[in-house]
């Protein structure tokens, strides 16, 4: 076992990891995530789980560091802040470009307000400790590391007052670091491989690392794999122009073990929408690659992994994105009826995949013996082209464009706390995670399969049933099931709970929300 893993478990062995999590989220997050105030608070306080220590543990720092010494001290990141600003320069560019008549700075004066990049390297800042969350879902990924464990940051502000009380502010950057489940090498007390049947079986019985200490190590960054941001690049207050929004702006950066750093990569499954509808070639071999039966068995059931050389470096969710369909959404204009001349990229007329694409696809996966699980018509095919990539999951039930923002245990009587660590989505997705962590820890292989990001897979009906995250109050539901044309087959299960009717959220949208019945 590693020694960052031996830091981790023994810090939370210490800290009692075994207790009950907090609030009305405890249940389903039992085994998947932890999201205990208190606990989280000594995790991070202790310093142990600070992202210095994780990435320089031969130097037992147990103060985390600022913001400022944070990045001046590590090597590993350095590409992290330049790769960031350019994208900033890269927005701001082509707001001025599309949008000459608004002001972009940072600061209430602007009509178009920036997130100050500034507090990254500040003196007062520092990533704290928000979450730690298990992804032994995504074992399809690589099934050699069993999946992936998360533990997210927030980025927060300290700040003296002048009367000398402390005044702390949550400011919206996430910082992921996403470490493997397991390595390979890794061996446990009795000199025996760790397999993934005993990691999920330790999630499962205490929501934690303990038990994962081995007799042998392995070199602390076998166990990087990424780092992942999210930062609300702007809010656009509602002015005579527009109505309210707000940009989100993600990067990924893949850990090259030979070089010792975080380097800018490709976003998992981020089409590069107006780079393909630009480049006639990249469009046709990406509408030949997705329709090809077996990756469009994979695209039905979420696993799929899309080549990199269709995909995006960083990527803008827009926020609020809408029902309708609408450049804020990251295919729009690849689906017939969407283009409007020329596109946003520069595109042609033409979309990447018709209608007749689509259904001729699906009818020849069929004559193979492909049973779809959720993409039965052109629009499962297109609400799947847009929440498989980072984005477009991002746009749907979150927390803005956050799916965990965090838990804000600084807050007074954090485990009291009306703000929710985490979107509807991350909730409604637990009972699947669960299922997979469960399938694990029996030996089985799991079923890794995902339904659309807006409602979660039946496999969890019976304990999601009458909540928002399934079919209660606020939950999307299909407006064509509750009798507004013919019932679209993607989409069958979308209905609302007793007492509830499904009601349109957009004029021209297939999909709306459930509400309480109104006579």
């Amino acid at each position: 076992m590693s020694r960052v893993l031996r830091i981790l478990v023994a810090v939370v062995v210490l800290f009692g990891g075994g207790r009950s999590l907090a609030a009305e989220n405890a249940q389903l997050t039992r085994g998947t995530a932890i999201i205990d105030p208190d606990l989280l608070r000594k995790l991070d306080q202790s310093g142990a789980l600070s992202i210095s220590r994780l990435l320089q543990p031969e130097r037992n720092a147990d103060v985390p560091r600022t913001s400022d010494q944070l990045f001046a001290s590590l090597p590993q990141l350095k590409e992290i802040p330049p790769a960031i600003d350019a994208e900033f320069d890269r927005y701001i560019a082509q707001h001025k470009q599309a949008s000459p008549s608004e002001t972009i700075g940072v600061g209430d004066s602007f009509d178009v307000q920036l997130f100050d990049r500034a507090v990254m390297k500040a003196a007062n800042t520092r990533f704290v400790l928000a979450g730690i969350v298990n992804r032994m879902d995504r074992a399809y990924v690589s099934e050699e590391s069993c999946g992936e464990i998360r533990l997210i940051y927030r980025l927060t502000r300290f700040e003296t007052r002048p009367d000398g009380s402390n005044n702390v502010t949550r400011l919206p950057m996430t910082f992921n670091l996403v470490m493997k489940a397991r390595d390979a090498r890794q061996t446990d007390q009795n000199g025996k491989p760790v397999t993934c049947a005993e990691v999920a079986r330790r999630w499962l019985g205490n929501g934690d690392w303990q038990g994962l200490i081995g007799s042998r190590t392995v070199p602390y960054d076998a166990m990087m794999d990424r780092i992942e941001t999210n930062i609300q690049i702007s809010i656009a207050p509602k002015s005579t122009l527009h109505d309210f929004r707000s940009d989100y702006l993600l990067k990924v950066f893949k850990y090259d073990a030979a070089t010792r750093t975080f380097e800018e990569s490709t976003l998992e499954n981020q089409i590069d929408r107006d780079r393909i509808l630009a480049d006639d070639a990249l469009r046709r071999d990406f509408k030949a690659w997705l329709l090809a039966p077996a990756n469009l068995r994979d695209f039905d059931r979420g696993t799929v992994l899309i080549p990199e050389e269709f995909l995006a470096k960083a990527a803008i969710a827009p926020t609020p994105a809408g029902f309708d369909a609408s450049d804020l959404q990251p295919e729009f204009g690849m689906m017939q009826g969407e283009g409007k001349g020329e596109g946003k990229g520069g595109d042609k007329s033409d979309p990447v995949f018709t209608d007749n694409d689509v259904v001729g696809a699906l009818e020849q996966a069929a004559t193979r013996g492909i049973t779809m699980e959720n993409i039965r018509s052109v629009a499962g095919f297109q609400r799947r082209l847009n929440d498989v990539t980072c984005s477009g999951c991002h746009q749907t039930r979150g927390i803005g464009g956050f799916h965990f923002p965090g838990v804000d245990w600084l807050a007074d009587k954090a485990s009291n706390s009306i703000i929710v660590p985490a979107s509807p989505h991350f909730f409604g997705d637990q009972l699947r995670r669960r299922d997979i962590l469960t399938a694990f820890a029996a030996g089985k292989r799991p079923d890794f399969s995902r339904g659309f990001a807006s409602r979660p897979q039946t496999r969890g009906a019976k304990e999601l049933a009458g909540t928002e995250y399934q079919d209660g109050w606020g939950a999307h539901c299909s407006l064509q099931n509750a009798g507004s044309g013919t019932p679209d087959r993607s989409f069958t299960s979308w209905t609302c709970a007793k007492g509830l009717t499904c009601q349109a959220a957009a004029a021209s949208s297939r999909i709306g929300m459930c509400f309480i019945k109104t006579r």
